[in-house]
């Protein structure tokens, strides 16, 4: 059995402060190969996401990896104990060249690695984002096998190594994720009918952004620990071992996970194997810090059994998901004029392909399908102005929930509930708040939804320490600034995002 990685580095953007090997808080697709060496050299992780979904990328990775830190990857083999794994880009969404690109990289990466008498192969498994079926998967894997045959033919000499690449699902809905477990099943069968034989294991990959973007805060978190408890009930019911992967970032609402919240983080995601160590996780916290979370990481992440629910409790998470989100939608695709208009000042780390509009690779909101700023653009615009995501909704759907008696069912279900609202809330600004709430009807409904969080803790939220003091204040000039036109205030979300250990 292969080493599965407990933790995967990404080249998510969500860092304010210049990585300790850089000299910019911006990292060019050239400085991404040096970044991988320094994960696996100087943090101690196991896996780096490649990322060919609407970014630009180096595709020589592997020639200069073992090309500039031969002795290393001697050592400790790209493979087999060290793993770069491609997030490719999803074809039904992007244009099909640069999957064929990606497949090359690969195939060539064999022949490189053979020809330096390293591990072989050296990449053999990526990551399909916005994966909504299992059709999806099968399909490119005949592709892989399809590119792979041409290779063959046309310059006549085989590839070393596997002979197909391994498939990491990535799901990205937060009703889909509820119901993946059927992708898995159907994704298992396809592959036994393809290829003859079964899958061992599978490492399937629950998103915590999009859903949070999509439904907010509440169902992100429901749908993951949904996931998390289905992916166990099909290895139980498959034979098949399960590893699954969290896509996190470091502030709540795309996941809590920094060197300062593991315990939170334990208990709300046991059962995950791997979960992604992102850029603000990296860079935006004491060296030394991060490298012991990081080897805690590894050393009780395997350790920590899943909750399971049966069928009757996926039900209500279900519903209690919905109910959340039917609160958050309408409010956020009412203020996505706004939310775009400031995500126009965050700045971008990473190089992304530029598309027609603005913001490219964006994603969409509710049914009527309100375009919106990525994540990390979207998290940083409100809280950059003292509104934590978060918020938006919860309130007066919790106050619905305690209405019908509700509220130690979804206790139950969050375990870290409490906590993490009282913690969002540090970073509020309710001088803004009250402000904004004045001329729109989605920030009063915001208004509303702090109210009733408040009565639900018992007491106000806002800040508590001198940390959150500044932030506020940072937050108040950004939102003055911004109201009177004064030019770009992209230097002072970058000064607040440093406060909060995240861009967004």
């Amino acid at each position: 059995m292969r080493k599965i990685p407990a933790t995967m580095a990404t080249q998510h953007p969500d860092n304010a402060n210049i990585p300790y090997w850089g000299k910019s808080a911006a990292i060019s697709t050239l400085e991404e190969v040096e970044e991988c060496y320094h994960v696996f050299s100087d943090l101690g992780g196991d896996e780096y996401m490649w990322d060919w979904e609407g970014k630009f990328v180096d595709e020589a990775v592997v020639d200069r990896l073992f090309n500039r830190y031969h002795d290393y990857f001697r050592k400790n083999q790209l493979g087999k104990d060290k793993f770069l794994t491609f997030r490719i880009p999803n074809i039904w969404e992007e244009k099909g060249y640069r999957l064929a690109r990606s497949y090359m990289t690969i195939i060539t990466a064999a022949h490189t690695a053979e020809e330096q008498g390293l591990h072989v192969p050296p990449l053999f498994e990526v990551i399909l984002p916005m994966t909504t079926q299992a059709a999806q998967l099968l399909t490119v894997l005949k592709k892989y096998k399809e590119a792979l045959k041409y290779e063959e033919a046309i310059f006549e000499e085989k590839v070393a190594g596997r002979h197909s690449i391994e498939l990491i699902p990535l799901i990205e809905g937060s009703v889909t994720l509820l119901h993946s477990r059927k992708i898995l099943k159907d994704y298992a069968a396809g592959y036994e009918r393809l290829f003859r034989k079964r899958l061992t294991y599978m490492r399937p990959f629950i998103a915590r952004s999009d859903p949070a973007l999509d439904a907010g805060f509440v169902p992100a978190l429901l749908s993951a620990r949904g996931a998390i408890s289905e992916y166990y009930r099909f290895e139980e019911e498959s034979g098949i071992r399960v590893y699954p992967i969290i896509g996190v970032g470091s502030l709540p609402f795309r996941g809590g996970l920094s060197p300062t919240t593991i315990d939170d983080f334990f208990k709300n995601y046991s059962g995950v194997r791997t979960v992604t160590i992102q850029s603000a996780f990296r860079y935006d916290y004491p060296l030394p810090q991060v490298k012991n979370a990081i080897r805690r990481l590894h050393r009780e992440l395997p350790k920590k059994r899943a909750v399971r629910f049966n069928d009757r409790e996926i039900r209500e998470l279900t519903i209690l998901a919905e109910h959340f989100a039917s609160f958050y939608r309408p409010v956020v695709t009412r203020l996505a004029p706004v939310i775009n208009q400031i995500a126009r000042f965050v700045p971008s780390h990473r190089e992304r392909i530029p598309h027609t509009g603005h913001f490219g690779y964006s994603r969409k909101v509710g049914r009527d399908k309100t375009k919106m700023p990525r994540a990390i653009a979207f998290v940083a615009a409100l809280a950059s102005i003292g509104i934590p995501p978060s918020l938006i909704g919860t309130g007066r759907a919790l106050r619905a929930v305690i209405r019908n008696r509700q509220e130690k069912l979804l206790e139950r279900f969050l375990p870290t509930f409490q906590n993490d609202l009282e913690n969002v809330g540090n970073y509020l600004n309710w001088e803004n708040l009250k402000f904004l709430a004045r001329g729109n009807p989605g920030w009063s409904e915001i208004r509303e939804d702090v109210l009733a969080i408040e009565d639900y803790l018992g007491k106000r939220i806002g800040p508590q320490k001198t940390e959150h003091f500044i932030h506020r204040n940072l937050t108040s000039n950004i939102y003055h600034l911004w109201q009177e036109g004064k030019g770009e205030i992209t230097e002072e979300i970058l000064h607040a995002a440093k406060v909060r250990r995240s861009l967004g």
